[in-house]
Formats: C-alpha cells, sequence, structure tokens
C-alpha cells in the first residue's frame, strides 16, 4: 500500500479530456498562419505537451512565427477552447476522497495558468487544490520546472511521500528530474508504448486504477 501525502497531477490528459477545445485552437492557429495539410490525427498527437514544442518541432517555425502562432492559439482558446473540455469519469470521486482523506493535492500543467485556473474553477475542482502551477507566456518553464516550483513553495521534498501523475513523457522527464515517482496514465494524450518505455513507478489504465494507487 503506498502512503502519499502530496500528489502533484497534470491537467490536460490527466484530470480533464480537452482534446476537442485544444485540436480547434490549435486548427485555428494554423490557418491563421497558413499552414495547410495536416490531418486531425497529427492535432490530437499534439494535445498535451508544451504548444512551443509542437509548433517548432513538428510543424518547423522559427521563433517569431512559433510566438505568433502560439498567440493565435490562445486568442481561440481563450474565448472558446477552455471550455470544450470534459473531465473523465470518475476524478471528481477520486478528488474528493482524495482531499477528504487529508492529501495534499497540486496542479503542475504546461496549459498557461489564467486558463488552468478558468478549467478549475468551470469544474469546481479549484476546492480540493492546494496550489497549481501553469506554464508562462514564454513556454520556456519545462515540467520539470513548473514541478519543482509547486514543491518549493510548499515546502515539499523529494520522497516516496510524493508523486506525480501525468499523460505524456513530459510528465515523467519532469518527475525524473525533481526526484519524485511518477504514475503515467494511459487514457489521457500519450502513447502507452512510449509511456511504458520510460519505465514510470507506476501505470493506470484509467481513472479507477489510478484511484487505487493513489488512496
Amino acid at each position: 500500500m503506498n502512503n502519499f501525502s502530496h500528489i502533484i497531477f497534470d491537467l490536460d490528459g490527466t484530470l480533464t479530456d480537452n482534446t476537442l477545445g485544444i485540436s480547434k485552437s490549435m486548427q485555428y492557429a494554423l490557418e491563421k498562419m497558413n499552414i495547410g495539410g495536416y490531418s486531425e490525427e497529427v492535432l490530437k498527437k499534439y494535445v498535451g505537451p508544451p504548444l512551443q514544442y509542437c509548433f517548432r518541432d513538428h510543424f518547423g517555425l522559427n521563433e517569431k512565427e512559433t510566438a505568433l502562432a502560439v498567440d493565435y492559439f490562445r486568442e481561440y482558446y481563450g474565448e472558446k477552447g477552455w471550455a470544450e473540455n470534459k473531465l473523465y469519469p470518475g476524478v471528481p470521486e477520486m478528488l474528493e476522497e482524495l482531499h477528504s482523506s487529508g492529501k495534499q493535492l497540486f496542479i503542475a500543467t504546461s496549459k498557461l495558468g489564467k486558463f488552468a485556473r478558468m478549467v478549475l474553477q468551470n469544474f469546481d475542482l479549484q476546492k480540493y487544490i492546494t496550489d497549481m502551477e501553469g506554464a508562462d507566456y514564454g513556454g520556456t518553464h519545462s515540467k520539470g520546472d513548473l514541478i519543482r516550483a509547486v514543491m518549493n513553495r510548499n515546502g515539499i521534498q523529494p520522497g516516496k511521500q510524493v508523486i506525480m501523475v501525468g499523460d505524456t513523457i513530459f510528465d515523467i522527464q519532469g518527475a525524473r528530474e525533481s526526484k519524485i515517482p511518477v504514475t503515467a496514465v494511459s487514457y489521457g494524450f500519450g502513447e502507452k508504448e512510449e509511456l511504458l518505455a520510460m519505465n514510470p513507478d507506476f501505470y493506470a489504465e484509467n481513472v479507477g486504477e489510478l484511484h487505487n494507487i493513489l488512496v
């Protein structure tokens, strides 16, 4: 039985399914940049990683173009995309039980901080969350930076009492850099094979399995 007192969650792909909103925001940005010839599957693949990584590494945009594409993305996302979202089944019940049992819950997300707060408030999840760290406007912070910001601000020391939960290799990398265990979840946006290849400490196929790991 595990005894985690501090649990740090990713947001998109871990607690909420924002596939529709993020895909539409990316599509809007690419259309504004006059970029075509991509498939819906390509858009879905880049739901989860940092925006700058998606535009720069997949679509080959330079620094200035990437910044403009991110602005276009946030233009749509701030108006509509953030609300084109849904909770994964079982998430509210899991967070309520973990919170009620005395565990401290946190968010470390590559989503812009103000948008993350809007999502948490929309689903009334903020009542369970002790603290949150979101991405900055420039996307200069890695997932490890975000995790450590939460830990440092709340006096959390690396160890087996704290765990990161996320759906992408960036979450696993960030946890490793922060010297804490990590649970990978396969129901989000990451590829199962890629996640397992990184040997996460724990692995969950659905929210029910994740709940059992964290209680």
